[in-house]
């Protein structure tokens, strides 16, 4: 293995555990909120430029291209795990072949999802109630989007597979040009040649082509285990069900909360095109805490995946406390920091006073109890690290889809504003939160026993 390709790998299973934590973080911090950039420069372009509809037609998406999604982004979860935890007992050719098997997986998963998306965008979308005077463009953003999907999941595979051996900082510079070129194009595409949503979405589809031919390209600079080669790209079946085993139930997991996602997003779009204009910008604000937050997750994912592959089970404990301890304290100065300056960031999406009325509204609620949706997360990349991915998907399918579902067609029928509508979030958040960490401690312990 040369010494640049080795440098930016981790031994998680080793060293000062805190430092390491925030070493694999803050790069898949800032990679992260970099792929959301690409979502928020669209929503900024469109906002200022092609006015209030163009940008609820954007935003109203987002829970429908997460459900469809999820589930094979979820797959991308098993694949690190498994990785992960081959390369923390040090079998390379078990990596190899878990390798091969994921980057080949995310391909065909990516032509599937781009047949779907393109045949059945407006069916999902009237299905949801989406304003006649935005539906088509939004099915016109959803159709461009997902023509795309084959390069946006080669590229989450591949960042998920250099993770799984603590590299977080390439996807952070591929991403970063990537982003940039975003930008660019959406100012010509949308403010030059006025092509509206199309413009925004054939920018998002080219960048994302950049990263992933820079992601392919790294795996196949890399030495040992994780070197792509093309004569090895098959599917090992039995590489294929352990994958399977564990990022299925996460990506159910991912679309059942994106379901109940969609029926909130159908109860906004009642409320008319401002209010969804002024939802969508704050939650595309608070996308970039939860991204933040996200990174916890998935480092204690990674690393408790690589020590439960090299028996070292003390840091897996210590690894759940201290990244417990850093969502919590990430998730609350960024909360309740961009509430602090609520009217100067929604103003970035939109000059329209009553939008963002409407976005400080969701703000009030979401921002200020947002660390507790981190809590959950990282409980749940602990378990998942350890192997066990049904549990955590009973428990939020229970715990925070079902509540939200029950809460929409009891509480907010009797209640029918606003803000009863956002409060069905923290709820959920802290009652899923408490089962996650109860069913940790249980994990924990069998575990042990093995």
């Amino acid at each position: 293995m040369n010494g640049k390709t080795k440098s930016y790998q981790m031994n998680m299973c080793e060293g000062a555990l805190l430092s390491k934590l925030i070493r694999f973080a803050v790069p898949l911090m800032l990679s992260s909120i970099l792929q959301l950039l690409f979502n928020a420069v669209d929503m900024v372009v469109v906002g200022r430029y092609a006015g209030s509809q163009s940008l609820a037609a954007v935003g109203s998406t987002s829970s429908l291209i997460n459900l469809l999604t999820n589930v094979f982004m979820g797959l991308s979860v098993g694949a690190n795990v498994l990785i992960a935890r081959y390369y923390g007992a040090q079998q390379e050719k078990e990596v190899s072949e878990t390798v091969h098997t994921a980057i080949l997986l995310s391909l065909i998963s990516g032509v599937v999802l781009t047949f779907i998306g393109i045949g059945f965008a407006k069916t999902f979308l009237q299905l949801m109630g989406t304003p006649d005077n935005v539906i088509e463009l939004s099915v016109l953003y959803i159709r461009i989007y997902f023509v795309g999907m084959p390069v946006l999941l080669l590229y989450n595979f591949g960042s998920a597979i250099l993770r799984a051996i603590g590299d977080t900082k390439r996807p952070l510079y591929y991403l970063t040009l990537a982003g940039v070129l975003n930008a660019g194009l959406n100012l010509v595409f949308v403010v030059v040649f006025h092509m509206d949503v199309a413009g925004v979405a054939i920018a998002t589809v080219l960048s994302q082509v950049v990263s992933a031919v820079l992601i392919v390209r790294a795996l196949k600079n890399t030495e040992g285990g994780c070197k792509l080669r093309r004569s090895k790209l098959r599917i090992s079946m039995d590489k294929l069900v352990r994958i399977a085993k564990i990022g299925l139930p996460a990506g159910f997991q991912g679309a059942l909360f994106s379901l109940s996602n969609v029926l909130i997003q159908s109860s906004i779009n009642s409320f008319g095109d401002i209010a969804m204009a002024g939802n969508t910008a704050a939650s595309n604000l608070e996308g970039f805490v939860y991204i933040a937050m996200n990174a916890f997750h998935q480092t204690a994912l990674s690393f408790t995946s690589q020590n439960i592959g090299g028996g070292k089970y003390e840091r897996v404990k210590k690894t759940m406390l201290y990244c417990l301890f850093l969502v919590v304290l990430v998730g609350g100065v960024l909360g309740f920091s961009a509430y602090g300056i609520k009217e100067f960031l929604l103003g970035i999406y939109t000059s329209d006073p009553e939008v963002i009325q409407y976005g400080i509204l969701r703000m009030k609620i979401i921002m200020l109890t947002y660390f507790a949706c981190g809590i959950m997360d990282v409980m749940v990349g602990c378990l998942r690290g350890m192997g066990y991915s049904i549990m955590p998907m009973v428990v939020s399918l229970l715990g925070a889809c079902g509540l939200r579902i029950i809460w929409i067609i009891t509480v907010f029928r009797s209640i029918p504003t606003l803000e009863c509508l956002y409060i069905s979030y923290p709820v959920s958040w802290i009652v899923t939160a408490v089962a996650h960490i109860g069913c940790y401690f249980y994990v924990q312990k069998r575990v042990l026993q093995k």
